[in-house]
């Protein structure tokens, strides 16, 4: 689940994004890819890692499935290590 919308300033531009966290002063760049798991875990909360990446792989079609997991897996710990993102 995305952590409380206060503490973060979003800015998106196409298939790009930064966010800034107000309490610590970082600024992320976002790459597309970590974008839209970004906005899939926002539009559906409470999913797990392998539902997340299941959903967005769904709508794209044409990825390899293996290499877009290892991809998908990486952004999503990089969500997370940042503090942008808690996932159960």
């Amino acid at each position: 689940m995305p952590p409380d919308q206060q503490d973060w300033l979003f800015r998106a531009w196409g298939e790009d994004a930064v966010v800034f966290n107000c309490a610590s002063g970082d600024t992320h760049y976002l790459k597309p890819l970590t974008l839209a798991l970004y906005q899939t875990c926002c539009q559906n909360p409470g999913l797990n890692e392998s539902e997340i990446v299941s959903l967005l792989l769904a709508s794209m079609p044409g990825q390899i499935e293996d290499d877009f997991q290892n991809m998908a897996s990486e952004a999503l710990a990089s969500l997370q290590r940042i503090g942008l993102l808690h996932i159960p």
